[in-house]
């Protein structure tokens, strides 16, 4: 018998029996948390896991399969230019308008097949953080100021963090460079423009469908493309069609069916669909589905099956994190979203005390908090406004806003599973040492 394993698992029964032995169930507070865990996670399944992850473990899988090792070693690799690699990994990141969560298996893609600590890093750091998106909304309804503030930081960010991880762990780099110089990277099985345009096909889905509202007030540009999104998305899925046919050479039969069960799954939703905000998920689903079997059923091209298995890799390994970690936040720090608040086991009040003035505290408790909680795309700014409402200082506005979206505790789990607990920590404690100061000094400039 392994002493060892047994006291370990005799640990783990005593300490489930023990928690749920003094649940408790008639605690006002711990219900609410309760129910903020549920609200939080219904709202993340809903409004987030069809529109922004699927999509993403799809754009993930082209990296993994039809992305060449070469040009992830070009651009991103350990031996490649540091200026290149962190300008590519920064612009890559702000052309996305992504969260905490859905940047992640991008990242582990780009991670796996070779990328260098740093310029991963600084993808990873940039995607939710850069977005044109969020720095517009920030300046719009936060202020010129803060969205300058904003941007200047995050881009900062992006490329001293990935540095700064790199020189922390240069000795696991300078091996990982020294393995990377000997690789030989097969050749392009098809010309760079189509795997290029395949992906950004992809990409710009995703970005499109995810195109948050704008201000109320608000009747430019942004309102004119948030009005007209889906048919811009459907006229990009048009394109992704041509692509499926005519660059992974699937059966026109097989893509035109799919397409009309979209097609056909969009009517009936808007139909039917009791909810205006559900209608769009339908199609999305059935458009996955179709997608997934026309690539598993293809005996043409073994790619093909290859993207499938591969997006399927990534959501397998990443989804389950990200459940527990939702529904951890949400009990902790509560569910806040589409005008809905519900505490969670942390009072709101001791929050909204503990970042008021401009002190090192206080700015340490906003990147501290922000890296915890879970902000999905642009909602952290209305958080944000609200909180400036309730007494939150300037200088912890803006250090939420710098740790808040790139950081969540979903995120942590991931990153922990891809780069190990050290790395994780080096990471998490750089984005919060640099919010902290960076929101210390802008609150001080400000006043």
């Amino acid at each position: 018998m392994d002493t060892k394993k047994e006291l370990k698992i005799l640990f783990w029964i005593v300490s489930v029996f023990t928690a749920v032995f003094f649940l408790p169930l008639g605690n006002d507070r711990f219900m609410t948390a309760v129910g903020a865990s549920l609200d939080l996670a219904k709202w993340y399944a809903r409004e987030h896991v069809v529109l922004c992850l699927l999509p993403a473990f799809f754009i993930a899988g082209v990296i993994a399969v039809f992305v060449s090792q070469g040009s992830v070693l070009r651009y991103f690799g350990a031996n490649a230019r540091k200026w290149l690699s962190y300008t590519v990994a920064a612009l890559s990141g702000g052309i996305l308008a992504v969260c905490s969560c859905t940047i992640l298996p991008l990242f582990t893609s780009i991670y796996r097949r070779g990328a260098g600590l740093g310029p991963a890093v600084a993808f990873l750091y940039s995607g939710p953080a850069i977005s044109v998106l969020s720095i517009i909304l920030t300046a719009r309804i936060l202020g010129v100021e803060m969205g300058i503030a904003r941007t200047v930081g995050a881009i900062l960010f992006s490329v001293v963090i990935g540095l700064a991880m790199s020189f922390v762990f240069r000795k696991e780099e300078k091996a990982r460079k020294e393995e990377q110089m000997h690789i030989v990277p097969p050749p392009e099985k098809r010309p760079v423009w189509q795997t290029s345009f395949h992906f950004l096909t992809l990409v710009l889905i995703l970005v499109f469908v995810n195109w948050g509202a704008p201000a109320a007030s608000d009747t430019g540009l942004w309102y004119k493309i948030f009005a007209c999104k889906w048919h811009i998305a459907g006229a990009l899925s048009l394109l992704l069609c041509w692509s499926l046919v005519r660059i992974l050479r699937l059966r026109v039969l097989w893509v035109a069916l799919g397409a009309a069960a979209t097609v056909c799954s969009a009517l009936l939703a808007s139909l039917f669909a009791g909810d205006a905000d559900s209608a769009p998920l339908v199609p999305m689903i059935t458009a996955v589905a179709a997608l997934s079997l026309m690539l598993l059923f293809d005996k043409r091209n073994e790619e093909n099956r290859e993207w499938a298995f591969a997006s399927w890799g990534f959501a397998r390994q990443i989804l389950p994190l990200l459940a527990a970690g939702v529904v951890t936040a949400g009990f902790l720090l509560g569910s806040t979203h589409d005008d809905t608040v519900v505490a969670g086991i942390v009072p709101n009040g001791w929050i909204e005390w503990a970042v008021g003035g401009n002190s090192l505290l206080s700015n340490f408790f906003a990147s501290f908090t922000g890296a915890f909680m879970y902000f999905a795309t642009l909602t952290e700014v209305p958080i944000v406004q609200g909180l400036l409402a309730s007494g939150m200082g300037r200088g912890p506005a803006l250090a939420l806003l710098l740790a808040g979206p790139s950081l969540s505790l979903p995120n942590m789990l991931v990153i922990r599973v891809v780069l190990g607990t050290k790395k994780t920590v080096v990471y998490v404690a750089f984005v919060i040492v640099m919010a902290t100061v960076s929101g210390f000094a802008f609150g001080n400039l400000s006043e």
